[in-house]
């Protein structure tokens, strides 16, 4: 790096001038020292190959779709494998050693029913996955892939992603931790915390744009994956707002994930997912529209997993949080002229007496025009 002004040539003046800057820095880096520490560190970490970058959107709630191209970080470790076996495994053993990166656990299930040789099969394993997480952690500096690597067997990862078994003084040192871990009953375990490091370090930076939230079944456990993450940033979407405002206390906004729910079959989220007692709205549902079959509000997907009672209940949990939305949302319009949004009051577009509904001046027959709660 090239300075316009060397350090010497620095005046009084500004030193004056950045005073308060320079007071906080000196914080930091108490000594010329530890300055020239961190530059170096900073000019170093400019040469390394720039980390992956990897852009999700649209997620709503389905995690195990998430889950899939997290693991496999969109193709990123496939092609890593790739390169790094073209010329010592067939394809199909390169497509095995990804499918016990991506799903460790059940692939170890499977394994360990169909291999003879389970100890030989664990140190081959165990080799591919160091070569393959000491090829990703080249891109880092040390002490980013220490932050990286899972609290479990951290020490005997660091060795071994940082030790040349091909040096002689080394090899029986490589093959000694490899074969204890193996004796000791822990390679599964170890596998697991190796296949999880490899998908964290095939990822830099992980960035989220936009509807976590919405129809998928599974937006609570979505949530849940993206904090163990070690750098991941968000940009909310609609949808996701939506769950915030209903979280925050909004009553418009409970209503609409309510209704997206029931129209999703979705409801376990909010049931098993977040702790939330729907019983109250079902009874409510149940005893307005008992003679009503709701037919026009049943659910968008999961209705052939339902029995015939199941679907009816769910049908009249949706029509009847629809209707609870529309009159909080024509609340929120009257108390607000100021928005322009009066033909956006829904019920107080209908005519009740002939079953219609006026949008934009036209007429509409409507085809539900059962509202006992109106």
């Amino acid at each position: 790096m090239e300075y316009k002004i060397h350090p010497k040539e620095i005046s009084q003046e500004k030193v004056i001038e950045n005073y308060k800057f320079l007071k906080l820095l000196s914080n930091q880096f108490p000594s010329i020292e530890t300055a020239s520490t961190e530059i170096i560190n900073l000019e170093a970490i400019l040469n390394l190959p720039k980390g992956t970058e990897h852009f999700l959107s649209d997620i709503h709630g389905e995690y195990e779709t998430f889950k899939h191209i997290l693991s496999n970080a969109s193709g990123v470790i496939r092609r890593r494998i790739d390169e790094i076996f073209s010329d010592r495994l067939e394809n199909h053993q390169r497509q095995e050693l990804a499918t016990l990166i991506y799903y460790p656990k059940s692939k170890l299930s499977l394994v360990k029913k169909e291999e003879e040789d389970i100890v030989k099969w664990y140190n081959n394993n165990l080799v591919f996955l160091i070569e393959i997480a000491r090829n990703l952690a080249s891109k880092y500096t040390r002490s980013k892939t220490r932050k990286t690597i899972p609290p479990q067997f951290q020490y005997i990862i660091e060795e071994l992603l940082n030790v040349n078994e091909n040096l002689m003084n080394k090899e029986a040192y490589f093959e000694a931790i490899l074969n204890t871990i193996i004796e000791l009953g822990r390679a599964d375990k170890f596998i697991i915390t190796l296949s999880t490091l490899i998908q964290n370090l095939a990822i830099d930076r992980l960035h989220i744009v936009g509807d976590i939230f919405d129809r998928g079944p599974s937006a609570d456990k979505v949530m849940d994956e993206l904090l163990k993450h070690e750098s991941v940033d968000i940009q909310w979407g609609n949808h996701d707002v939506v769950w915030m405002g209903a979280a925050a206390g909004s009553l418009a906004y409970i209503a609409i994930v309510l209704r997206i729910s029931s129209r999703y079959n979705n409801l376990d989220t909010l049931e098993d997912g977040y702790g939330i007692n729907l019983v109250p709205l079902m009874h409510f549902a149940s005893e307005v529209y008992e003679k009503d079959n709701c037919a026009e509000f049943s659910p968008k997907a999961g209705k052939e997993n339902l029995s015939k009672g199941q679907l009816k209940t769910l049908r009249q949990i949706h029509k009847a949080i629809s209707i609870i939305q529309f009159k909080l949302e024509g609340q929120i319009i009257n108390r607000n002229p100021d928005f322009n949004m009066s033909s956006r009051t829904i019920l107080d577009q209908i005519d009740y007496q002939n079953g219609e509904i006026i949008i934009e001046g036209k007429s509409y027959k409507l085809l539900d025009s059962n509202f006992p709660t109106i």
